[in-house]
């Protein structure tokens, strides 16, 4: 019986300080579950706290590409302190995505490009959501920059064709336009001609009794 009551006592207190303990860790844990409640990670996916998950990082781009200019200007302003007053994988990534979008006044593929190969080789701070985004929108831009610069050489190509043209059109104005003139001349003097061969005839039959 009674080593039935020490037996019953200590498990007890070892009930005891087990809520004891999960009681003193509730306020250390509670900050780390909820950052999982927010990006919960999928399976295999590494872990990082306060990362947030590509679903955050797409709709805050939607809002960029489909807002109005003051919603496009509140999101970039944001942006762009985050990643100046906390620099980091994710503040930079998000200003990256930001810069790249295009439809928005502050888009700059150059600089997005540059800061999406710095933040790719960083890949270790980042989740495998986030090395796909930085990925795809770098891939994105690099594509866009290049037809960027094939358009700018259409344009200068086209530009040039039409001046091209253009000069043959004046020339070719000017040529007819010189060829009218002797014409002209040409008429002038003949009329001339004629009127004094005219005045002759005329003479002559005054002349004839």
């Amino acid at each position: 019986m009674r080593r039935d009551r020490l037996t019953t006592r200590a498990r007890q207190a070892a009930v005891t300080a087990l809520l004891v303990s999960l009681v003193g860790g509730c306020a250390q844990t509670k900050s780390w579950m909820d950052s999982l409640r927010k990006s919960p990670p999928s399976s295999g996916e590494a872990v990082i706290l306060g990362a947030p998950d590509a679903e955050q990082y797409l709709n805050e781009l939607y809002n960029l590409a489909a807002g109005d200019p003051a919603t496009q200007a509140e999101i970039y302003a944001d942006a762009e302190s985050q990643a100046k007053l906390t620099p980091g994988p994710q503040t930079n990534l998000r200003y990256a995505l930001v810069l790249a979008t295009p439809g928005h006044p502050e888009s700059d593929p150059q600089q997005a490009q540059g800061l999406l190969r710095e933040i790719l080789a960083q890949s270790e701070l980042m989740t495998p959501a986030e090395i796909s985004l930085a990925t795809i929108h770098l891939k994105a831009t690099e594509e866009l920059i290049v037809r960027d610069a094939e358009t700018r050489r259409l344009r200068a190509s086209t530009s040039r064709a039409a001046e091209t043209q253009e000069a043959a059109i004046n020339q070719r104005l000017a040529t007819v336009e010189a060829e009218n003139r002797r014409l002209r001349r040409e008429l002038e003097d003949a009329e001339q001609k004629l009127e004094a061969i005219t005045t002759i005839e005329r003479s002559i039959r005054a002349q004839d009794p």
